[in-house]
């Protein structure tokens, strides 16, 4: 379980293909502090941590987890947001993140409002039952708020200590990222679905 809240950006130094998985080297400043078999989160997709050699960590993604998310995309020298698991004893300073990615959403615009930043993202709109207005999402692992909803867009302000510290600044018109949605939202809808 996860909060939203960004500890590290990673760098991807190595991408290896076996089979339908993809094995990830990634660089960051929290790596050497990790253990084999600890959950991280990587772009909001929790992988297990196989091997660690000095300030690099080692993950690999499944078929399963390429398809749903951004992570088949991934190359060297990309930044990614790094979140280890919560404490129990933590603050929950976002919200309840579980790293399992729903689907992946589309940047359709980017507004620099001198002072902070609206980022505009294209979602598919069979989910559009689980995005309402000021609530929040996990967006490559970020915890946000979302307004402006549409049946299949929403979008999200950026303070500048968000846009400095995660890989939103790095984003271009086009680019995936990686979505989960509220883990309590997904509950209500799931139960309803069997109320009719």
């Amino acid at each position: 379980m996860f909060t939203g809240i960004i500890e590290a950006l990673g760098t991807i130094i190595d991408v290896d293909q076996h089979g339908t998985n993809k094995t990830f080297w990634i660089k960051s400043a929290i790596s050497s502090q990790l253990k084999v078999d600890q959950s991280l989160s990587h772009d909001g997709a929790c992988l297990t941590v196989e091997e660690i050699n000095g300030n690099s960590h080692r993950v690999t993604a499944v078929q399963e987890t390429l398809h749903k998310t951004n992570l088949g995309h991934w190359k060297p020298d990309d930044s990614i947001n790094l979140e280890r698991c919560l404490a129990l004893n933590g603050r929950l300073d976002g919200h309840l993140v579980q790293g399992h990615v729903d689907t992946t959403a589309t940047l359709e615009q980017a507004i620099d409002l001198s002072g902070s930043w609206q980022y505009t993202f294209a979602y598919p709109p069979e989910f559009a039952g689980l995005v309402i207005e000021k609530g929040s999402i996990s967006l490559n692992g970020i915890s946000l708020t979302i307004f402006n909803v549409t049946e299949s867009k929403f979008s999200v302000a950026i303070i500048p200590y968000t846009y400095e510290h995660t890989n939103l600044k790095e984003l271009s018109t086009g680019d995936e990222v990686n979505l989960e949605f509220d883990m309590m939202g997904k509950y209500v809808n799931r139960i309803m679905q069997f109320k009719r």
